[in-house]
């Protein structure tokens, strides 16, 4: 059977109530303390080891305060046996044996870095992502990768108190889940990026590709990060490509290529519109008999007209002041 995460159904009680526990205690380790100081009777000796055991109680006493705000957890642990997880928000006091692992149930934003990848025609580009993501299963973040070992190294050494070093070992932890989601985002990337061309102009104009698939895209991006985050319980609400380009060493080069699949079909559309304005000449004057042109005179026109729509400058005509039977 798969472990998963658990609700904890262990014994808990209201932290103001235990507060107030806690201060009787305190009160009957003063006055035992303070009888068994002044009487020498018998009963001095059992009334001493009772302030002592109460002593010992009121100090233990201590480690079982929690409070939980909003979207937080505690994974509860004893002796190394997981009892279960800890959402409910307030102030409790919880057996002080347990080993109470703060965790952060609050989306969070990671921007990748844009990373160097191949597309699927073989061209080097540049790619990055930003991702929202946050912990969905804390009993597989917590026990399913190593990111215990990862956190204290991240948060060792730092603060002296308990609350600061909870609040270190918080950061230390989730800064291991964040790191583990960098990685594992990198390779669906590199995944994602290698099974499309940058653009239309390197594959089938049909073919979907990097600059044009949009949402299709981030949805397969957010697919495979969701497929190989499961483990680690972490769920990607949002994922989104931020930055495409091509490689420095080729950026150039596809830059005039691009440039020149402009002028040709811009100058596929001139020629186009060219053609249709000579027809429609040859046309008016047939119709209309404003001069009967032979097939080398209307090869001519038909050459100078070209020349002058199709031309880049401004053409300079040549006015013929003779007859047209010169």
């Amino acid at each position: 059977m798969e472990a998963k995460e658990l609700d904890f159904n262990g014994f808990k009680m209201n932290g103001f109530f235990a507060l107030f526990l806690h201060l009787i205690v305190l009160s009957a380790v003063i006055v035992f303390g303070f009888v068994a100081g002044v009487d020498s009777e018998f009963f001095s000796v059992p009334l001493m080891l009772l302030s002592m055991v109460l002593c010992v109680l009121w100090l233990v006493m201590y480690a079982g305060y929690m409070q939980l705000e909003p979207n937080e957890a505690r994974a509860m642990v004893f002796f190394g046996k997981y009892k279960g997880t800890f959402k409910e928000t307030g102030f409790f006091w919880v057996n002080p044996f347990l080993d109470k692992k703060k965790l952060s149930l609050r989306a969070r934003n990671l921007d990748v870095e844009p990373i160097k990848v191949n597309d699927k025609i073989g061209n080097p580009i540049l790619i990055g992502l930003v991702l929202v993501w946050k912990l969905k299963d804390t009993y597989k973040a917590m026990f399913e990768i190593d990111s215990q070992t990862m956190a204290a190294s991240a948060s060792g050494g730092q603060g002296n108190s308990n609350q600061v070093n909870i609040g270190n070992a918080v950061a230390g932890r989730m800064n291991a889940f964040e790191n583990f989601v960098k990685i594992q985002s990198d390779a669906a990337l590199r995944q994602v990026a290698g099974q499309y061309a940058y653009d239309d102009n390197e594959a089938d104009a049909e073919e979907l590709t990097l600059r044009s698939g949009g949402e299709e895209i981030n949805e397969q991006l957010e697919q495979k990060l969701n497929e190989r985050l499961a483990m680690a319980g972490m769920e990607v609400v949002e994922a989104r490509i931020n930055y495409l380009a091509y490689a420095p060493e080729i950026a150039a080069v596809m830059l005039r290529r691009q440039q020149a699949s402009a002028i040709i079909t811009a100058r596929e559309k001139i020629v186009e519109g060219a053609v249709s304005m000579v027809k429609m000449a040859l046309h008016k004057l047939s119709e209309e008999e404003v001069v009967e042109l032979d097939e080398d005179k209307k090869a001519a026109m038909v050459s100078n007209l070209l020349v002058v729509l199709c031309a880049d400058e401004a053409a300079q005509p040549v006015v013929n002041a003779g007859t047209l039977n010169h």
